[in-house]
This record gives structure tokens, sequence and C-alpha cells, in this order.
């Protein structure tokens, strides 16, 4: 029988300014994703990651930034536009879709970062 290695997938061979941009990365993605179904969350995870983004710049960790603050803009605009269309019905099917396009973009994100790659690589 063959020995079975240690794995651990835990910040290996990272310095600690890119392990704290990951570190702070997840901790954004968590809140966004709690706040799918909170609301508040969602804003505090959007601006844990718009104060946090500074430190993450030249780490690989830096475009999960991006992502983050972009599906808060985003999405927050089609929900604005969704619930003034909501009085003509169409509105439900734009929140819906909003919401369908948030939870992919913040899985494909956690995805990404927790096999410590990169977003847009």
């Amino acid at each position: 029988m063959s020995e079975m290695q240690e794995f651990s997938p835990v910040n290996n061979n990272m310095d600690a300014r890119t392990a704290a941009a990951k570190t702070n990365a997840l901790i954004a993605y968590g809140l966004m994703c709690v706040g799918l179904f909170t609301g508040i969350f969602w804003i505090a995870g959007a601006i844990w990651a718009m104060v946090k983004a500074s430190d993450a710049a030249g780490t690989p960790f830096a475009d999960h930034y991006t992502n983050i603050i972009k599906i808060f803009w985003i999405g927050l605009g089609v929900a604005i536009i969704g619930f003034f269309l909501a009085f003509i019905f169409i509105g439900y099917f734009i929140l819906i879709g909003v919401w369908i396009w948030s939870v992919f973009k913040l899985v494909k994100g956690l995805a990404r970062i927790t096999s410590n790659q990169s977003y847009n690589s």
C-alpha cells in the first residue's frame, strides 16, 4: 500500500498579502451569498469588497473584487428597473433574471477562488 499524502488546500505558497486578499474576497463572497436572501448582507459584502479592493491590487485575486463590485452595481441597477416594471408584471421576470445571474456569478467566483485562481483567467 502506498502512503496517503497529506493535502492542505489552504493558502499554499502564498505570501501574507495574497492570503489576506483571498480571505477578504471569500468574506465578501460569503456576505453576498447570504445577502441573496436578506438584502442587507448584499450591501455589506459589496462595501467590504470596495474597501478591501485596493489591498488586493497586484494579487491574483484582484479581479474577484472587480467581479463582486460589478455584481453589486449591475444587480442593483437592474433590480431597480425590475422593481419599477413590476407594476406591469414584466419586472418580476427581470428580478428573477437578475437573481439567477447573481447566483451564477457568485458561484463561479467562489469556485475559482477556492481553486486559487483569478476570476478571469
